[in-house]
């Protein structure tokens, strides 16, 4: 019998369920006509489970570095959801996964600001690489306007990431939507989020 680990001893992030359903009333329009979604850095799990549970005709595949894979393996064994896929290694930095279905969707939350820039790059590349003609890119997380933070908090936030990594940082929309446009991503909603966050989406 599978050894499951009882969900009180995973990690589990309170932003995630801070912002699982402002972000679902979004992807709820934004992925209405896809059908394969994947996740980059599903982390703890807490999206992957909410927005498979809510948008049933998504064939939803979560991803992750090799380091986070057992915990966000455990948790998704908690859940019986015949849409939501097992979770697969995904490094931006590397090859990115051949997948059994084509990708028409990418979702990622708060991840770009822990990347360093050429990671960031990489990011797109892979979406690029791996999308349908046709397909979206959803983007949570905070953003810079004309070099200026949004918010004190979030001044406060981009110094705390900078202390644990000097390649980290929240990143300027200019550069995000020039970067995406190199690969045939184009910024068709840019919507304010909770907490000083945005919901970027990008279409072909």
């Amino acid at each position: 019998m599978l050894n499951i680990v009882p969900l009180a001893q995973l990690p589990f992030s309170q932003a995630c369920e801070n912002n699982k359903q402002p972000i679902l009333s979004l992807l709820i329009e934004w992925f209405a006509q896809s059908n394969h979604v994947l996740e980059v850095g599903s982390g703890t799990g807490q999206h992957s489970v909410h927005f498979a549970t809510h948008l049933t005709h998504l064939h939803w595949q979560p991803s992750d570095q090799l380091a986070y894979l057992p915990n966000l393996k455990a948790r998704l064994a908690h859940f019986s959801l015949r849409n939501l896929a097992d979770p697969v290694v995904l490094d931006v930095s590397q090859s990115w996964p051949k997948l059994a279905s084509q990708v028409d969707a990418i979702f990622s939350a708060n991840t770009l600001h822990i990347m360093s820039k050429p990671l960031v790059e990489a990011f797109f590349a892979g979406c690029d690489q791996v999308l349908a003609n046709e397909g979206c890119v959803a983007v949570y997380g905070p953003f810079n306007y004309v070099g200026q933070y949004t918010s004190a908090s979030n001044q406060q936030f981009d110094d705390w990431l900078k202390q644990q990594n000097p390649h980290c940082g929240i990143r300027d929309i200019e550069w995000i939507t020039s970067l995406a446009k190199q690969h045939d991503l184009h910024l068709q909603q840019d919507v304010a989020m909770p907490a000083n966050n945005r919901m970027l989406y990008f279409t072909r």
